[in-house]
């Protein structure tokens, strides 16, 4: 069917978002991006093919409107800074889940570990139990709790759950905001996590690869259907430090600790460092997402290797000349 050919991207000006629109469009589908201000949107952020939608994904019908005749709604848009995430983050899927009903379409949710809390770690299964310990953990359990209760009115749904993101677009990402800082060279690395600690990472234009690829296994999918990515293991958090001095030929670059006191003192006041001093337990503990169901339908799991990642990624944020070197493709190898 034609339909099944047409996206739709919720938060195609975003990190996640924009991966998988420009994925789909690479392999042949038609996508469609929705946005308040599509002219402006539009201009240089995409390639050739894709059509600007007038919308807002809080309104349904805007949605709806946008997703007639699609086959997918990758829902990828967030809050820009974590402002009013409670607030707007579910009635934004809601929105999702009624456009998705009237088109038929499946919806692509980008999942998190946040769902996760000690009882299931370190190493975590799609079927582990779900008891986080955040705020937006538990939005999070219960955004997949609307879609699998969706599946049953015939709404289909993916949930593909990754560890930290990080790639060449700049957002909220402890890359950009705990790490480096985006728009001046690296003078130094920031440590969140304790040594030895290992700390798993996802490398955006990864989980773009594995979405479509699991999109386009659509007849060994559920309803209702989740899968894990293995991403980037860094078991004792030291390649991801080892990997930026390589990417800006600084051997010696300074590594400091992360300023935790500070994001408590501000927690109350900005909303960004309230949401990254909930996740900190997730840089005490080694947690680590299982991708063994993915692999075992895949075969390999999508992986650029960390040397290109990182590398692409310090330029896309404006810390590395281009120059300094190319971005490596995306490669497969087996997980686990």
């Amino acid at each position: 069917m034609a339909q099944e050919r047409i996206a739709l991207v919720l938060g195609a000006t975003g990190g996640i978002g924009g991966e998988a629109a420009r994925r789909l469009h690479a392999r042949g589908w038609t996508v469609r991006a929705l946005h308040r201000a599509p002219e402006t949107a539009a201009a240089g952020r995409s390639p050739p093919g894709f059509e600007w939608v007038r919308g807002d994904a809080m309104r349904a019908a805007d949605v709806a409107g946008a997703a007639r005749g699609a086959g997918l709604i990758v829902h990828a848009v967030n809050p820009p800074g974590y402002r009013n995430w409670g607030g707007l983050v579910l009635p934004m899927l809601e929105s999702t889940i009624a456009a998705a009903r009237l088109s038929g379409a499946r919806i692509v949710l980008p999942g998190t570990v946040y769902n996760y809390g000690p009882g299931a770690f370190p190493v975590i299964g799609e079927d582990a139990p779900q008891a986080p310990t955040t705020r937006k953990g538990a939005i999070r359990v219960e955004m997949e709790r609307r879609l699998r209760a969706a599946a049953g009115t015939g709404v289909r749904s993916l949930v593909v759950r990754a560890g930290d993101f990080f790639g060449p677009k700049a957002g909220n990402n402890w890359f950009s905001q705990g790490l480096v800082k985006p728009g001046r060279p690296v003078g130094s690395v920031s440590r969140p996590g304790r040594r030895g600690v290992g700390h798993q990472w996802a490398y955006l234009p990864d989980v773009a690869e594995t979405m479509v690829r699991l999109v386009e296994r659509e007849a060994d999918l559920e309803a209702f259907d989740t899968f894990h990515m293995d991403g980037h293991w860094d078991a004792d958090g030291e390649a991801m430090i080892s990997a930026i001095r390589r990417a800006v030929g600084r051997p010696d670059l300074k590594v400091r600790g992360f300023p935790w006191w500070l994001v408590r003192a501000a927690s109350p006041f900005v909303p960004l460092f309230r949401e990254l001093g909930e996740m900190r337990y997730l840089w005490q503990v080694p947690v680590r997402l299982d991708n063994a169901r993915l692999v075992a339908l895949l075969g390999t799991e999508p992986r650029t290797p960390l040397d290109g990642a990182v590398r692409a990624t310090l330029i896309g944020l404006g810390c590395l000349d281009a120059d300094a070197g190319a971005p490596a493709p995306v490669s497969a190898r087996a997980g686990a």
